[in-house]
């Protein structure tokens, strides 16, 4: 019972780690200054609706849904990624750290970077 109870925790709690632990040495970058870099690779991981409103240049657009099965199309090591949320964020960037790519920055499209 004991072993079932500490499981069942251990899991809400890697699920809580993932989507709403800070990510720590990846800061945020002005999107602008990265668009100028060729080594770099930029991903975009907000969803189609958004990422066609507000399009980005010679980014690969690969939604947060989509990014487990669509990640072996990156080609680059060293990613810049764009998101819409900190949820989006956090997870895209712990997945693909995890596949051993490089992450970095990352840009927010709900604010601006300092």
């Amino acid at each position: 019972m004991i072993v079932i109870f500490t499981l069942i925790i251990g899991l809400i709690l890697r699920k809580l780690y993932i989507r709403y632990f800070p990510i720590w040495h990846i800061k945020c970058t002005n999107l602008s200054s990265i668009l100028s870099k060729k080594s770099t690779q930029i991903i975009d991981v907000r969803d189609y609706n958004e990422s066609n409103k507000m399009p980005i240049i010679n980014a690969l657009n690969i939604p947060i849904g989509y990014l487990k099965r669509s990640y072996v199309d990156i080609s680059n090591n060293e990613i810049h990624i764009v998101a819409s949320n900190k949820l989006e964020k956090n997870i895209s960037i712990r997945f693909l750290r995890k596949k051993g790519f490089k992450i970095i920055g990352y840009s927010l499209t709900t604010c601006d970077c300092k």
